[in-house]
This record gives structure tokens, sequence and C-alpha cells, in this order.
């Protein structure tokens, strides 16, 4: 019986450039990288966060790199964040925006071009 969410993996065909953008932009603390296997995991508490590296080659390539992923982080101040990587560079496909359901959120784009939500964190 499953019992909890364990991890969750974005794939990349750049997989430095992923990384990178993980750790050094976004911020998330690197548990470790393996460079043999192209996996990177982060330390974002209870739920895994890991980059996978695709070989742009391969047959599944475009099934797996570039899309909305339906990921979320929390952020403690979405407006800020946002700012902050919008001077960076750093591409959104939605700018920060009240949802219907009470809800704050962006979507940004990593460098394969995957989306993520960037959540404004609340208690639930």
């Amino acid at each position: 019986m499953a019992t909890k969410l364990w991890y969750v993996n974005i794939f990349s065909g750049n997989f430095d450039a992923a990384v990178t953008f993980y750790r050094d932009t976004l911020g998330l603390p690197l548990r470790f990288q393996e460079e043999e296997h192209g996996y990177a995991a982060f330390d974002t508490g209870t739920v895994g966060f890991s980059v996978a590296r695709v070989a742009p080659d391969a047959d599944n390539y475009k099934d797996l790199v570039g899309r909305f992923t339906g990921v979320g982080l929390s952020v403690d101040d979405l407006d800020t964040e946002y700012q902050r990587l919008s001077d960076l560079g750093v591409a959104f496909s939605m700018p920060p925006t009240q949802q219907p359901w009470g809800g704050y959120m962006a979507i940004v784009k990593d460098p394969d071009g995957n989306e993520i939500y960037l959540d404004q964190h609340r208690e639930h």
C-alpha cells in the first residue's frame, strides 16, 4: 500500500543547466549530483525533488522534456521572487495571479522549458 509521496523527477536534456537553475537560480539546496547517471537530488523538505537527464535523441524525449509538470514549489513572497527571477532573465508562462480557489501562483520555465508552479506559501 502506498502511504505518501516520496519524490518527483523533472527530466532534462541539458542536465548541467537544469542543476544550475534549480540550485543557483531557484535556490534549492543540492543533496547530491551523479554525473555518470545524470541524476541530481535537491532538499525540498518532505518530498524529494530531482532532475534526471534524458538524451535528446531518446524516443521519449519530447514526452518528458519541455512540458507542464504539475510540480509546485512554495515561496514565502511570490511578488518578490517573481521580480528577482525576472531580473535574472527567467521566463514565466504565467505571472503571479490570484486563483479563484484562493491560491496565489505563477508558472516558471526552467532551461528545458519545463513549467513549474511557484505558489505563495499558505497554511492548508
